[in-house]
């Protein structure tokens, strides 16, 4: 089923519903790549559609919407020209890709890209198609080249000198939690945020190799954020791509000898190479960044994101047990494990490298999800049963628990099921509102669970406009198979980080006090809410099944020696002295009125 808009034609499937899963039409025509608009994410279901917009404004009208996600905004003239091209022309509009690799849609239990317009058209249809008549000269002109963002080709600006950090004064090193620099904000809510230059920089070491672990690349673009002084240093690409997606990714990285490639393995149906993480092996020692941006410059530009970064951890003295270097947090040996369970040959001389430096300093714990199905004490290693573990054994209950409130912010949905009792409060929520080892078998009724997604007025008063629904998927099919959900949802606000219109990207779990002031605990990660990227149960709850892979990092008081982490109230400008939690958006989170939850299915369904 596939849908005209504004924006271009896009394709509704279902299959992040897994009783409703269809396999993928082979792609026929190698040549025909599936590059996606920069609005556009892997996926299960599709992205986003939008109504079509009224000739005389430009901006988004009260019924456009978001086909994934309860939200809509507005799009420049030159985009909205580009896409009635490919309308009217879509073969022409495809025959000429820009080089970035294609922007999938971001949700986890689909394993194949979403179809661009032409795919859709049977060849048939084509030639029996009667000739359009001749375009304008300035739409022929538009037609010539795929503008390489929703946006138009003039969308992104290229950032002020003065948008970058010259030292590391300005950052908060007791966490080591960062947002990512947003273009259009004021300056002082960038001052102690990072961007992807600021990271391969020399400010933070002389780069000999590095290894990416991602979803999506744009490879040209990747290699432009290098210094030029490192940018013929090797890279190892590690991804999920695979037939035709894979070698076009292959293909576009021809001109950059220096890249290789670790095709994760993916057996289960529908899972993703979800990761994100940076390896970065230094002169002076080596660093692990584990974040939530895509590789892509739509990532970089205007969404809120946001990474953990290690210290620079130095190489140990020769001849050193293997035991040597572990942090209180054992996260050594959780990234090696987790290293290994991608089988790669090509990994090994990384796994190696790990083994061979002090990461004693880690504070965080390492929470990831690799696929399979576990059984026994394998269970605990992946998903949401290992953040149930931590909480566990590293956690105290606190008074009045069952007031302190669970609270997940991220930018997909999945299935959860008929009602809440299939998975979020059957299996989700009992995990997030573990406190360290109480009698009860099972999650808290009273313990109130906030979800925190985008509404249709943050997507259409955003700095991206309409095409930041893009990034935020939430199917039709399966929004209306859980109505129940949408009670549970709260809008974007940050005002606090200056984001309030920088569309998140970030995914953030956590548990907050009944006043908002204290944190027991905070996850950033790269999981959405969904089954696939934390894990489901099965066979009489002796047997956890995750599809993807997933990354993050765990934030626990008695790590820092604390009780609780207080939220910083004054996040930007970032200063060194600050002991406050840096939450990257408001608290409390604001419910969605009714007109706003109504919105959710008004704005989902054609």
């Amino acid at each position: 089923m596939s849908q005209d808009s504004q924006h271009g034609k896009w394709t509704i499937s279902d299959s992040e519903d897994e009783d409703n899963i269809i396999p993928p039409t082979p792609q026929k025509d190698s040549n025909k790549p599936s590059i996606k608009p920069d609005l556009e994410r892997k996926p299960d279901k599709i992205t986003t559609f939008f109504k079509q917009e009224p000739k005389l404004s430009p901006k988004c009208n009260e019924d456009t919407h978001s086909v994934n996600h309860p939200s809509a905004p507005s799009m420049g003239s030159e985009a909205r020209t580009a896409t009635h091209v490919n309308q009217t022309n879509p073969v022409k509009y495809e025959s000429n890709p820009s080089p970035s690799v294609k922007r999938k849609r971001e949700t986890e239990e689909a394993g194949w890209n979403l179809s661009s317009s032409d795919d859709e058209t049977p060849t048939s249809a084509l030639k029996n198609e009667p000739k359009k008549s001749k375009v304008s000269p300035k739409r022929k002109k538009t037609e010539d080249k795929r503008p390489p963002s929703p946006h138009g080709t003039s969308y992104y600006k290229e950032e002020p000198a003065d948008f970058f950090e010259t030292n590391l004064l300005s950052m908060n090193d007791m966490y080591r939690f960062y947002l990512n620099k947003v273009t259009g904000i004021p300056k002082k809510f960038n001052t102690g945020a990072l961007h992807i230059k600021e990271i391969l920089s020399p400010m933070f070491g002389t780069l000999k190799e590095s290894a990416q672990f991602n979803y999506c690349f744009d490879i040209p673009w990747m290699v432009e954020q290098y210094p030029p002084e490192f940018r013929d240093k090797p890279v190892i690409l590690v991804h999920g791509e695979k037939r035709e997606s894979k070698a076009r990714l292959i293909e576009h990285a021809k001109p950059y000898p220096h890249i290789c490639f670790c095709q994760a393995k993916l057996d289960i149906a529908f899972g993703t190479h979800h990761t994100k993480m940076m390896l970065l092996w230094y002169e002076e020692g080596f660093r692990v960044i584990i974040l939530t941006s895509n590789l892509i410059r739509a990532d970089w530009y205007q969404k809120t994101q946001g990474m953990w970064m290690s210290p620079l951890y130095p190489r140990l003295p020769e001849g050193s047990p293997e035991t040597a270097g572990e942090s209180p947090t054992n996260f050594k040996r959780d990234l090696l494990e987790y290293l290994e369970a991608y089988q790669a040959p090509e990994l090994a001389e990384w796994i190696d490298r790990i083994k061979q430096h002090d990461l004693s300093e880690t504070r965080v714990y390492l929470i990831g999800s690799t696929p399979g199905r576990y059984q026994g004490p394998a269970m605990e290693k992946w998903g949401h049963l290992r953040l149930r573990k931590l909480l566990s054994e590293h956690t105290k209950p606190v008074q009045n628990e069952e007031q302190w409130h669970v609270l997940g912010q991220f930018s997909s949905i999945g299935s959860m099921g008929l009602d809440k009792t299939k998975w979020l409060a059957a299996e989700f929520q009992r995990t997030l509102t573990t406190l360290g080892k109480p009698g009860k078998s099972l999650a808290n009724p009273e313990t109130q669970m906030l979800l925190v997604y985008p509404s249709v007025e943050n997507v259409r008063t955003s700095l991206e406009g309409c095409p930041a629904g893009g990034s935020l998927p939430y199917s039709i099919q399966t929004a209306q198979k859980q109505l129940w959900l949408h009670s549970y949802f709260h809008g974007w606000h940050a005002d606090v980080t200056g984001r309030s219109n920088a569309m998140p990207h970030i995914k953030t779990y956590m548990r907050v006090s009944p006043d908002f002031t204290q944190l027991a605990w905070f996850l950033v990660t790269s999981a959405n809410l969904s089954k696939a990227a934390w894990g489901t149960l099965e066979k009489n709850n002796t047997q956890i099944m995750v599809r993807s892979y997933e990354l993050g990092v765990l934030y626990l008081p008695s790590a820092f020696n604390m009780s609780t982490f207080p939220v910083e109230k004054n996040v930007f400008p970032a200063s060194s002295s600050s002991k406050g939690f840096p939450v990257p958006f408001d608290l409390p989170p604001q419910r969605y009125s009714s007109k706003g939850r109504k919105s959710i299915l008004l704005f989902s369904f054609p």
